[in-house]
């Protein structure tokens, strides 16, 4: 068996090919980055030619660098960004519309009359998620209502739906398997997360026809092989997984209780709960986190819309800083007795609040507050509200995280990561490797063709660059987070409507 994985990781903004080898270092890798088309306000597509012909530029182009072919790969996996939705013809293979992406709101109105009719508990029992347009199920709806005849087609089994998992399967296959894993198919709000089946009460709740749907596999499956024209022969595709659940698993957080958070643009924090799928009472989704020889484990998820993007509007909107990098120094400069709050909320706040209405405010400004303090202020906020959604998994597992694992480009900040522990009152561990998503879905790969033995395995694997350990007094943190809490509550929507 070749020693090597072939790792696509398709994101909102770039589409990686990482190669792995046996022990999970990184040979080599290719990216190239995604277009975001906006066609309207709240509107985000992507052009699935784009996507595809990005997938075999950079995998050929990681391969070329690695100086390897096809026969030296054992498997390859996918990655991809979630809930982003596609679908196609099934003879020609083209997308009757632009991908609609997981941040897309275009059917937000439809998801408010579903709820206003009673549904959303429903949804809730039967997916684990909120009913809401970052979901794939409206998306569909969407373009077989606004794509002409798409409804006839669909109901002739001539059209095929896919998250881009499902998407680029189809293109590398030659149109031979329609499939996904039940990670993403757990996004989707029609997919039954406790029998692990399409549900055909929601689909006719959201009027999606079943002929759509790709079947659904383990995490890691069987799932076809490329076409041999592709790369030069054909390669076995031996798994697939959501980005956050793939990250779950290349932070080896195999064991119910163990928490992953990843810092980027936003935050995706990820609880493993086990063989169990907890019902949430704290506004948080419950979801698949993997699901391997017909076992399933699942996990609680809360999402933080504005981390590093906090960061980018102290460099672009407010040209306060050059590079995000500088916001360490300058935080550490910070006059403590300030007590400056961000609440970033430009886009309104994620888990466990859920209001798209609230928006972002500065607290506790004077005379002599400068830039250190307001960038202090941005950094202090990512960590606050992991505390907000760490609070709120422990509320609905009924467990206490004894450490959080962390990857992301805001884990080189140490000066946030020192403070996230602090505030958490637990150890931060940043991993040793940055690709924890292409990892992940690597190791799943390596999984099935028995290059890896077992999850179990992936702990010994696993390493931390560094350990945060909390120094700070119970009395300030209880203070600073009472605070922010504080700053919170005044940012909420129905303050602004009073």
């Amino acid at each position: 068996m070749p020693p090597y994985i072939l790792s696509i990781d398709q994101g909102t903004t770039s589409t990686r090919a990482i190669i792995f080898d046996a022990q999970g270092r990184v040979i080599n890798s290719a990216q190239r980055q995604l277009k975001q088309i906006y066609p309207a306000d709240g509107w985000v597509e992507h052009d699935p030619e784009e996507v595809w012909q990005a997938c075999i530029e950079v995998c050929q182009q990681a391969l070329k660098k690695a100086s390897l072919q096809a026969v030296d790969i054992s498997a390859m996996g996918i990655t991809n960004q979630r809930e982003t939705t596609v679908i196609w013809n099934r003879s020609t293979g083209k997308a009757l519309h632009n991908a609609i992406v997981w941040q897309d709101r275009r059917t937000a109105r439809r998801c408010e009359e579903l709820k206003i009719a009673g549904h959303e508990a429903l949804i809730q029992g039967k997916t684990g998620l909120l009913l809401d347009p970052y979901f794939s199920a409206t998306k569909i709806a969407w373009i077989l209502d606004n794509s002409d005849g798409a409804r006839t087609l669909a109901e002739r089994g001539e059209l095929a739906f896919g998250t881009i998992d499902s998407f680029l399967l189809w293109r590398l296959s030659n149109g031979q398997s329609h499939k996904t894993d039940a990670t993403n198919a757990s996004r989707t709000c029609l997919f039954n997360i406790h029998n692990q089946q399409w549900d055909d009460e929601l689909l006719a709740l959201f009027n999606v026809p079943k002929s759509l749907l790709p079947s659904v596999e383990d995490c890691a499956a069987d799932f076809g092989h490329s076409d041999g024209t592709l790369f030069g022969s054909p390669i076995a595709i031996k798994a697939m997984a959501g980005d956050q659940q793939a990250a779950l698993i290349g932070q080896a957080c195999t064991q119910a209780g163990m928490i992953k958070g990843t810092y980027g643009t936003g935050c995706f924090m990820m609880l493993n709960t086990g063989p169990k799928a907890l019902h949430s009472t704290q506004k948080l989704l419950s979801t698949v986190a993997y699901r391997l020889k017909g076992e399933t484990t699942y996990a609680l998820e809360g999402s933080i819309f504005m981390a590093g993007a906090a960061v980018q509007w102290l460099r672009d909107g407010l040209v306060m800083i050059d590079k995000a990098e500088q916001t360490e120094a300058l935080a550490r400069r910070a006059n403590p007795a300030h007590r400056v709050y961000m609440v970033p909320a430009f886009t309104g706040l994620g888990a466990p609040y859920w209001d798209p209405d609230a928006r972002g405010a500065l607290f506790g400004l004077t005379r002599d507050t400068g830039v250190a303090e307001i960038a202090a202020a941005t950094l202090q906020a990512v960590a606050y509200q992991s505390k907000d959604l760490i609070n709120a998994m422990q509320e609905d597992a009924g467990m206490t995280v004894q450490s959080l694992r962390v990857d992301g480009a805001m884990v080189a900040n140490h000066y946030l990561m020192e403070f996230l522990s602090d505030l958490l009152n637990m150890e931060v561990q940043p991993s040793a490797m940055h690709e924890t998503t292409a990892l992940g879905v690597a190791y799943l790969a390596g999984l099935q063709t028995g290059i890896f033995d077992s999850l179990e395995s992936l702990s010994e694997i696993w390493c931390s660059q560094r350990q945060n350990k909390p120094t700070m007094s119970v009395t300030l943190r209880e203070q600073l987070y009472a605070g922010w809490l504080e700053a919170v509550g005044r940012t909420r929507s129905t303050n602004y409507q009073s």
